[in-house]
């Protein structure tokens, strides 16, 4: 099993290209369900998701190949309408392929999903939008077993925002007959992304990037190609790493209007961030102000940065809290920050911070995908050696992380490390 080895104290300097994102990635490429033929999505990053959800893909029958960043989907003979368990379990994500399957080949029989180990993410939502669109719904043996002759539209409103569950419907509804109103629609841009690259298939869809959005079906949908958008927890990832480490770097490749809710803690914490078109570069030589954030639905602070924030203000000048409003449980990373001398505790779902003078380096263990972020972000910034272990989750979400990494001046390396008997 890999580990990183960290050397910390060095500050960065360079330029940094950000990834394609992999929050917009899995969707996309569920959504190539939907149109029978060959597909080409560019700026694919090539992260363990991808290839989960690829190998998915070719279960149901498609052929997906993925090279520099390219990947060519051919779904003209898919037949299987089944997502196991065996690769479910592994991939919270998989959950994607509900809609499309349901609303190409009116069954779909998709395992519960697995993922990071923390916190429940029910498919409550899910289910309640195929149902809402006509689908009859059985839970069997740890599936969502799904059956319509022809989805039709109808009003969905969920209780709470949600990507997955938006998503899903929005699939769902691209094929169904009449008109969709999604109400209480998630607006991250990784929603828009898939609207987009649904009516670029010919689909009819209106409002992403708002709270409502409607879908007019059609009958047919046709492969397009697609540019993938720029990863924008990546980019917060980095943007804070900098901070907390120290340094002056360009990030290139992404759209800063999608993490302007970082850029504005960034400032607020003091440091000076250039902003362009696609480009942001960040100049950091001094401890960062603390700043409290709380999560929320986009465009609020996302949960996926609360851990990274977390580091971030653990080397702070002062105290703050911040609280997850999204998941309650999400604070597995803070034990760990812990045993590198940060000075944080938590009570129900808010972590109180007080900035500490210095990190000292010491092993550390992984325990899901951004508490992976948050322990390198610390290691960078601590003081001697740190061994962080358990970085598949890493792999997850970042794309060699720790090359790109070394290209701005870090010092890590990924080293194998024998199991322990």
């Amino acid at each position: 099993m890999d580990k990183f080895v960290i050397l910390g104290g060095d500050h960065l300097e360079g330029t940094f290209s950000v990834s394609g994102a992999k929050n917009a990635s899995l969707p996309l490429m569920a959504a190539t369900l939907l149109a029978s033929g060959q597909h080409q999505l560019s700026n694919i990053p090539e992260l363990r998701d991808v290839r989960t959800m690829a190998h998915l893909l070719r279960i149901i029958g498609a052929r997906a190949e993925l090279a520099d960043h390219k990947l060519s989907i051919d779904t003209t003979h898919c037949s299987f309408w089944e997502a196991p368990y065996e690769l479910v379990k592994t991939m919270r994500a998989s959950i994607y392929v509900l809609g499309p399957l349901l609303a190409r080949f009116g069954e779909a029989k998709v395992s519960l999903p697995g993922g990071c180990a923390w916190g429940p993410r029910p498919v409550d939502l899910h289910i309640m939008g195929m149902e809402r669109l006509g689908a009859k719904i059985e839970l069997e043996g740890g599936y969502i077993h799904a059956r319509a002759d022809r989805l039709k539209g109808a009003r969905v409103t969920f209780p709470i925002s949600s990507v997955g569950a938006t998503g899903n419907v929005l699939m769902a509804a691209a094929l169904a007959d009449g008109v969709t109103v999604i109400q209480n629609a998630a607006c991250e841009p990784e929603i828009v992304a898939l609207a987009e690259f649904i009516n670029k298939m010919g689909g009819k869809v209106e409002g992403a990037g708002s709270d409502r959005i409607e879908i007019e079906g059609v009958s047919e949908l046709k492969p397009a190609p697609f540019d993938n958008i720029a990863d924008r927890i990546e980019a917060g990832t980095i943007l804070s790493a900098i901070a907390l480490a120290g340094g002056d770097v360009n990030l290139v490749n992404l759209r800063p209007n999608h993490i302007e809710s970082v850029i504005d803690c960034l400032e607020q914490a003091g440091f000076k961030l250039q902003v362009g078109e696609t480009s942001i570069r960040i100049t950091a030589d001094r401890k960062a102000v603390a700043v409290g954030i709380r999560t929320a639905p986009y465009p609020g602070f996302p949960t996926d940065m609360q851990a990274q924030w977390i580091a971030l203000m653990s080397l702070s000048g002062g105290s703050c809290s911040v609280t997850d409003t999204i998941y309650r449980d999400r604070f597995t990373h803070v034990a760990e920050l812990r045993r590198l001398g940060a000075d944080i505790a938590v009570e129900g779902n808010t972590a109180y911070v007080r900035g500490v003078d210095s990190l000292q380096g010491a092993p550390v263990m992984s325990t899901d995908l951004r508490a992976s972020a948050c322990l390198i972000m610390a290691g960078l910034a601590a003081k001697g050696r740190t061994d962080l272990s358990r970085v598949y989750h890493i792999d997850r979400g970042y794309e060699r992380i720790e090359e790109r990494l070394r290209s701005i001046g870090a010092r890590i390396e990924r080293v194998d490390e024998p199991m322990q008997v």
